[in-house]
């Protein structure tokens, strides 16, 4: 063979290769929906599948859909959930350890995404929020970073719902105002309001839900505050969140352009409706199906603007549900409820005992408990001591299944078990809690309703969905999995860096 022959040759299957290769990339999408429904457990999906004819339909036929996936660190709260969601961080590297908390250095308490260097925009003259708080870079940063981001656009009911999955460098984050009836934002993304929301605004929608019934829940007659503040525990309170959704996908000319956009949303009035009436109630079921749909015409829409193959889908829930007690005490299973309020005082009249009469508590929440620095001034305590007096005061009190000492976590002394490993995961040396407690199965600190937080399986254990790429294989996974897992399985298909306090890993079992 000649030379010139063997360098043809070469050069041939070279160029075969390359184009091969070129062949078996997808083409990044335009679009990517990140959502999530707020208070969704994952047996919804089973307990409900018959009456689906949207968009859970769809994932579920056509998705990869992962069975077993769970969060991984406790509290199980819409914060923590949230910024897990497009971070791949746990609150121990997110920084994110709940909805609210004492913050040691301002000395006062603080929301997950409060900020008052900003001002709230669209709503009264108040405070606005931001993700500033939030320590580690989300996918849509990442996306910006690299050159290969578009828009970048986070809705929701609540505020921290929309700013912490759409980070830092979002163009927009919007959410409702229950004062005032309009979506908001705040002067950490722009000066004013974009036209296209403050219009939306003025067409007033919510006030159409005046007087409106469902389920036996009847509407205040009138607009106003009533109403605003009363819509969030219906299914309207999601038509609104979708009707901004859709305006938003044309105003921003999202997946039309040349770079990938990403529209992250959540759907929170499954969780308000939950915390009123229960996982198992009939107002659930319906509130379920009604999403089922309103997911499937916000895909259906995205894929009219972007087109069909072009629209990536993750879908996911930010934790689940505790069933009420009185349910499950019905169903011959212990539970019941806790007042908080007792245990604290039993944990200061021990300390008191202890150490002498002292302002102990900076702030205390459902099995929370945050110290004073100086609780008796001039007596400089040994505050691990402090925190072990507290803690087996509350290991004393009935239903209390284990207590955590900061000083025990900080120490990675807290057991390797399942419960003890998520509590580690869900602590944060600067702002974890001085006590953190976990209640038995069941046992709540809610005095009506239901809550969620707990490390047990109804309140970690969700869905995880993808849909959208060729290069997803469809189909049940049954493996264990990590809602943290999300993040860096969304940052290959979209040939990124994954985020930078990712504790997650890449979900290769579904990739071609």
């Amino acid at each position: 063979m000649t030379l010139m022959r063997r360098r043809f040759l070469a050069l041939f299957w070279a160029l075969s290769l390359c184009a091969q290769a070129q062949q078996s990339t997808p083409p990044p999408p335009k679009l990517v929906l990140a959502i999530v429904v707020d208070q969704f457990r994952y047996d919804y999906l089973t307990r409900f599948r018959a009456d689906f004819t949207g968009g859970l339909k769809r994932l579920l036929e056509q998705g990869a859909v992962f069975t077993n996936a769970n969060y991984d660190a406790s509290p199980t709260v819409t914060a923590v959930g949230h910024s897990t969601f497009l971070t791949g961080a746990t609150p121990a590297m997110s920084g994110i350890v709940s909805n609210l908390w004492w913050d040691r250095a301002e000395g006062k308490t603080v929301t997950s995404v409060s900020d008052d260097k900003t001002k709230l925009l669209g709503g009264g003259d108040a405070t606005g929020s931001s993700p500033r708080r939030l320590l580690v870079s989300t996918i849509g940063d990442v996306l910006k970073m690299s050159g290969k981001g578009g828009k970048v656009i986070g809705i929701s009911l609540k505020d921290r719902s929309a700013i912490l999955p759409a980070g830092h460098q979002a163009d927009g984050a919007y959410w409702f105002d229950g004062l005032t009836g309009n979506f908001v934002s705040s002067t950490y993304y722009f000066t004013e309001l974009p036209a296209w929301v403050r219009e939306f605004n003025a067409t007033r929608p919510v006030d159409r839900y005046a007087g409106r019934e469902w389920l036996g829940h009847q509407m205040p007659a009138a607009a106003g505050p009533d109403l605003y503040s009363s819509v969030d525990a219906t299914p309207f309170s999601d038509e609104l969140l979708q009707a901004l959704a859709l305006r938003a996908l044309v105003a921003e000319n999202m997946g039309t352009g040349p770079k990938t956009d990403l529209l992250a949303i959540s759907y929170s009035g499954v969780d308000y409706v939950g915390h009123r009436d229960g996982p198992d109630s009939p107002e659930i079921h319906d509130m379920v199906k009604r999403v089922d749909k309103l997911i499937g015409a916000l895909i259906d829409a995205a894929e009219a603007r972007a087109g069909r193959g072009s629209v990536l889908v993750a879908f996911t829930a930010d934790h689940g549900a505790t069933p009420l007690p009185e349910v499950t005490q019905k169903r011959g299973l212990p539970a019941g409820r806790i007042v908080w309020n007792n245990y604290r005082i039993e944990v200061e009249r021990a300390l008191n005992k202890k150490f002498g009469k002292g302002d102990w508590i900076s702030f205390s929440s459902d099995g929370v408990l945050y110290f004073s620095a100086d609780p008796i001034p001039g007596k400089k305590l040994d505050m691990a001591k402090v925190q072990e007096v507290a803690a087996e005061t509350l290991r004393a009190q009935l239903h209390i299944a284990r207590v955590y000492t900061k000083t025990q976590l900080a120490a990675g002394t807290a057991g390797e078990d399942q419960v003890d490993s998520r509590v580690r995961k869900g602590f944060n040396l600067a702002r974890g809690a001085d006590i953190f407690t976990v209640t038995e199965p069941y046992y709540i600190f809610n005095g009506s309703g239901t809550s969620h937080g707990s490390p047990y399986e109804y309140d970690t254990h969700v869905p995880v969905i993808f849909l959208g790429s060729t290069a997803i294989k469809a189909g049940s996974y049954p493996g264990t999995i990590g809602v943290e897992d999300i993040a860096p399985t969304l940052a290959t298909l979209l040939a990124i860096k994954t985020p930078s306090g990712n504790m997650g890993r890449v979900l290769t079992e579904m990739l071609k």
